[in-house]
């Protein structure tokens, strides 16, 4: 059963939450009211996955995403937020959180997502990532994401800078002429090589080593 801890300053939010999850078969292991009680609390549970409210007092959910992942990479971080684009739901994804959801989420796209990021996969459809990176990618001074793309081949880099368009497997696999399964692979390695999580850092990546620029800057 997936182990999912809830954070968010607000006790309705969360107990709201809490109901939703145990009534889907999700394990609910704690919940905490701010950033640094987060932290503490997931070192000590070690869930799977934390549904992180961005704005608290204290410490916010961006700095408490940096140091859950940094204490345990397994853990799946999904931000909460009001807005569905939010500078500092950006700054998430670029310090290895998985995706985002709005606070007003259905229940059942709650559950499905939880269970889809802890299958170690993105929430966001990289679309809507992509979104966000053009938005912000350039108006952040202090990019979070620093990454040599000296290791990938070009094939790799081709593979990378259509992930940053916001492509899936299957148009990735059209337009380069190969079989899904050869894309898989291709994907695989850029995330190994990169020490990437998954699609949604992937295309953050691309923006922030300039593989692919914010639309009406030459890409």
């Amino acid at each position: 059963m997936t182990r999912v801890m809830i954070v968010d300053d607000q006790t309705l939010v969360r107990s709201g939450f809490r109901m939703i999850l145990t009534r889907g078969g999700i394990e609910v292991v704690g919940e905490a009211a701010d950033g640094a009680e987060a932290v503490a609390l997931a070192r000590r549970l070690g869930p799977d996955v934390v549904l992180m409210d961005v704005r608290m007092p204290e410490m916010d959910g961006l700095e408490a995403t940096r140091r859950i992942l940094a204490a345990d990479p397994s853990c799946r971080v999904l931000m909460l937020t009001t807005f569905d684009l939010d500078k500092y739901v950006y700054a998430a994804l670029s310090a290895g959180a998985s995706g985002f959801l709005l606070k007003d989420v259905t229940a059942e796209h709650l559950i499905a997502s939880v269970r889809l990021v802890a299958t170690g996969d993105a929430l966001l459809a990289p679309s809507i990532t992509r979104r966000l990176v053009e938005r912000f990618a350039r108006a952040d001074p202090n990019p979070e994401v620093h990454h040599d793309l000296a290791a990938l081949t070009p094939r790799e880099l081709e593979v990378l800078r259509l992930l940053g368009r916001g492509m899936s497997n299957t148009e990735l696999a059209r337009e380069l002429h190969l079989s899904e399964a050869t894309v898989k692979t291709h994907v695989a390695r850029i995330f190994a090589k990169l020490n990437l999580r998954d699609r949604a850092q992937a295309v953050v990546v691309a923006y922030e080593t300039g593989l692919v620029a914010p639309r009406g800057t030459g890409d």
